[in-house]
């Protein structure tokens, strides 16, 4: 299906995301709506599909912001909170739609049968409680959505795996610190590439700006668009205005087409 993709970055923002709460940084003070980032999640829409990429705490805000009506499902990368906590806000979704979609793998669908136990109840579940239909994946197969090929693409997050999801020549990586040659490999040749960066000093669990720039360089992808970002990054403005050509810093609302 050679529809284009049309990516809507619902949130850019770390796990506390910016402004944090009760912080008197400049960039948490500031007034540019670039800087006020929620939680990291991305919508990819084609033809009559549309599907978001994690579900963190902010999900409803975001849903209702860019006033969305249905989905087709939602694609975790991994399970840490800021990525999964807005599971209970796909109700509306179900109640309309019926049963969601949610593609993971086995061992984050068994993180969130500890935190969510009462989504997964099978004998006298909440009525109202939300209704997953759960769709095991990793990164030895692609899988088909909406007669596009999603190719999962593994990178390691310190040292838990993440998934990040390849849809023809557009990817998206978050939570990534290193990937391996073989996953390299499936993020060659690339129109877009997401990815985060999460500031200039070290982390040691994310890409800084340095580490994702020399990433860059080496997949050589034609545009390359920094999420996952702190309030330590500084001022949008100031750090997209340092930026090689090809390579900017995401933000809140922001649409492209790949």
């Amino acid at each position: 299906m050679n529809l284009p993709l049309t990516i809507t970055f619902l949130g850019t923002g770390t796990s506390q995301g910016i402004p944090v709460i009760g912080s008197s940084h400049p960039v948490c003070l500031s007034n540019d709506f670039k800087d006020k980032r929620l939680r990291v999640s991305v919508m990819i829409a084609w033809g009559d599909y549309q599907y978001v990429i994690d579900c963190g705490p902010d999900f409803r805000q975001q849903m209702l912001r860019e006033n969305v009506t249905f989905i087709n499902g939602v694609l975790l990368t991994h399970e840490h909170n800021d990525h999964v906590a807005g599971i209970d806000d796909i109700r509306p979704f179900n109640f309309r739609q019926g049963e969601l979609a949610f593609y993971a793998e086995k061992r984050v669908f068994e993180a969130l049968k500890q935190r969510f136990s009462y989504v997964f109840e099978t004998v006298n579940k909440y009525p109202g409680a939300p209704t997953i239909k759960e769709v095991e994946i990793s990164k030895e197969h692609s899988f088909e959505l909406g007669g596009k090929i999603v190719i999962p693409v593994e990178a390691m997050h310190a040292n838990l795996p993440v998934l990040g999801f390849r849809i023809d020549d557009f990817a998206y990586m978050t939570d990534v610190k290193t990937i391996d040659d073989t996953e390299k490999q499936k993020l060659k040749g690339l129109k877009v590439l997401v990815i985060n960066a999460l500031r200039e000093k070290h982390h040691e669990s994310h890409l800084n700006i340095k580490e994702a720039l020399e990433l860059i360089e080496e997949l050589q992808p034609e545009t390359t668009y920094f999420t996952h970002i702190s309030h330590l990054m500084g001022f949008h403005e100031e750090v997209e205005a340092k930026l090689p050509k090809h390579v900017h810093l995401a933000y809140d609302t922001l649409k492209i087409t790949v």
